[in-house]
């Protein structure tokens, strides 16, 4: 499954210059927040809207430069005196796109990060520190493709002080930084961990233990740690479940509009399109050293992986029988031997291909470069119906079925509905975007400055107290899980467990129904009969949907039903 962004990030750029970050008002040092970690002293400060406490650019790890590039990371070094954890750290590496290139004030397809960025930002409630580090903690992995993205994008002060949890924003190695897979530079190793190819993986694994030896500073329960994460972040969760690396270093789990694909390590190294072999060719020469490799300039090294538009293409979470298993992630899951067997929850949104079909010219139409409509609202909702169940299928209802059964029984399932975003220049949100891709962030998070300043359309008056309690609900529901490893007593309808045959929770406004159990299963072969068998779609319509779907989603296009 490709989680690129390209033709979002195109169209959001004319639309509304998403993701661009509002200026932050200046932070004082508070004395109250200063705490001992394992590197030294550090003090935060007080946040004025939510009272939590805030501590950002936390070092977990020494800089993944020089020599130590596309290595395991290694253990921060201490410092004299009083860090003051008062900024976010820059981004690691990255090709901007129009989702974030406003925000660092370039323009789309620059190289922009730093690579001492392995960094953790907390937000606890106020007064927590170690004399009660009895809350659960929450480690956010964040998405975007697992080639972009940041810590900065995600305020976790109001889900700390809302639900009395720790939480911490992690940032990681991205594009061919974080996903490397080079004969030479797995050879060319000092401890076992350096011929790994994920190396984001490693540095989110280094990240879970910073937080195992300090986070009871900050008044968090270090036996007590839930991984989660969209997008990419879920597909990583997924993959630290299955990772022999992980054990121990947490203890319930969430993967929200993830994913539990992988590439095998031969494509990595040599497929012709992505390996890591013909990128080394271009940016180091041919036969290159390890030590070449290495210290290769950093521009030449995305250069090598930039695709249209300037997105990155690289082959994300390889089979490098070190971080995660040689075999399939998928197949993981289907014994308990296999996989860190702890709670589990995994759900999708119910239009998630709307982020991406907004802005995509046969779909839709674009007024003055600004203004977008579907061509036809009726068939621009069936393509997206199609393309959302399959992603259903295979990371929640393919996933959690495996689970179950391999005997594991602590797996729970959610759709999330809500689709009432305003509108903009007559663009009309709710049909556009729906319960789109990343739609749920702000709900868990309760933090509705988020897609910058599409925030003011998506997120009005008009909506404010139906989404306000919806927010309040996947709020209490997820710290819930994360506190007790079961979400049934979150205060609202029983969420039971997945069973055979489908069992979710439905997210959405009280409007819309609120929160109630729907079942049912989302299978790959069934979605396919029912679109061979759509008599509201003619053969250029059908062929259109099946391109799609294999564009994303099935590897396999070849189907004899569909001749496209």
């Amino acid at each position: 499954m490709r989680f690129h962004f390209v033709l979002a990030s195109l169209g959001l750029a004319a639309l509304v210059a998403a993701c661009a970050e509002r200026e932050a008002a200046p932070v004082v040092a508070d004395p109250a927040t200063e705490r001992t970690v394992e590197e030294g002293r550090v003090v935060g400060f007080t946040d004025a809207d939510s009272g939590a406490q805030v501590w950002l650019g936390l070092p977990y790890a020494d800089a993944p430069e020089g020599d130590l590039r596309w290595r395991a990371p290694r253990w921060a070094e201490g410092w004299l005196g009083t860090r003051e954890a008062l900024e976010h750290n820059a981004p690691c590496p990255q090709l901007t796109n129009a989702l974030n290139a406003e925000a660092f004030g370039v323009e789309p397809g620059q190289l922009i990060g730093s690579e001492d960025c392995l960094i953790a930002d907390i937000y606890a409630p106020l007064g927590a520190g170690p004399d009660d580090a009895e809350r659960p903690v929450m480690v956010w992995i964040h998405g975007g493709s697992n080639t972009w993205g940041s810590a900065r994008q995600y305020d976790g002060s109001q889900l700390a002080v809302d639900q009395d949890v720790v939480v911490v924003v992690i940032q990681y190695r991205l594009g061919p930084l974080g996903f490397f897979a080079h004969p030479a530079i797995a050879e060319d190793i000092e401890i076992e961990e350096d011929s790994a190819a994920n190396f984001a993986l490693l540095d989110q694994l280094a990240a879970l233990y910073w937080v195992r030896e300090n986070i009871a500073q900050f008044g968090g329960d270090a036996g007590n740690v839930t991984i989660f994460g969209e997008s990419a972040g879920g597909h990583n969760v997924a993959s630290l479940m299955a990772s022999p690396l992980a054990d121990d270093l947490f203890h319930r789990a969430i993967i929200q509009s993830g994913s539990f694909r992988s590439v095998a390590l031969s494509d990595a190294q040599s497929h012709p399109q992505y390996g890591a072999v013909q990128a080394a060719e271009q940016f180091a020469g041919a036969d290159a050293s390890a030590a070449d490799i290495r210290m290769s300039d950093l521009a030449a090294v995305y250069q090598a992986y930039a695709g249209e538009y300037g997105s990155i293409e690289l082959p994300t979470i390889i089979q490098d029988g070190v971080t995660i298993p040689e075999t399939p992630l998928a197949d993981a899951f289907s014994s308990t031997d296999t996989f860190h067997a702890v709670p589990v929850i995994t759900g999708t949104t119910r239009d998630e291909m709307k982020l991406f079909n907004a802005f995509d010219p046969e779909l839709t139409s674009t007024l003055f470069g600004v203004i977008i409509r579907s061509r036809d609202p009726e068939f621009y909702d069936t393509v997206a119906d199609y393309q959302s169940r399959i992603w259903r299928a295979l990371s929640v209802d393919e996933a959690a079925d495996t689970m179950k059964g391999a005997g594991h029984d602590e797996v729970w399932a959610y759709r999330f509905d809500w689709d009432e975003g305003g509108s903009m220049f007559f663009m009309d949100f709710s049909h556009l975007l729906g319960a789109g891709h990343a739609v749920e962030i702000p709900f868990v998070f309760n933090h509705f400055d988020f897609f910058g300043r599409l925030d003011g359309a998506m997120f009005n008056t008009r909506n404010a107290e139906g989404r306000t309690a919806l927010a309040s609900s996947m709020g209490a529901y997820w710290a819930e899980f994360a506190r007790s490893g079961d979400p049934a007593s979150a205060g609202g309808p029983d969420w039971p467990n997945w069973h055979e045959g489908g069992r979710l929770m439905r997210f959405d406004s009280p409007e819309d129904g609120g929160q109630e159990i729907i079942t049912g299963n989302e299978l790959v072969s069934a979605i396919l009969r029912d679109l061979a068998n759509d008599e509201t779609l003619d053969e250029t319509q059908r062929c259109m949907v099946y391109t799609r779907l294999t564009g994303w989603f099935i590897e396999d296009d070849d189907d004899p039903r569909f001749e496209c």
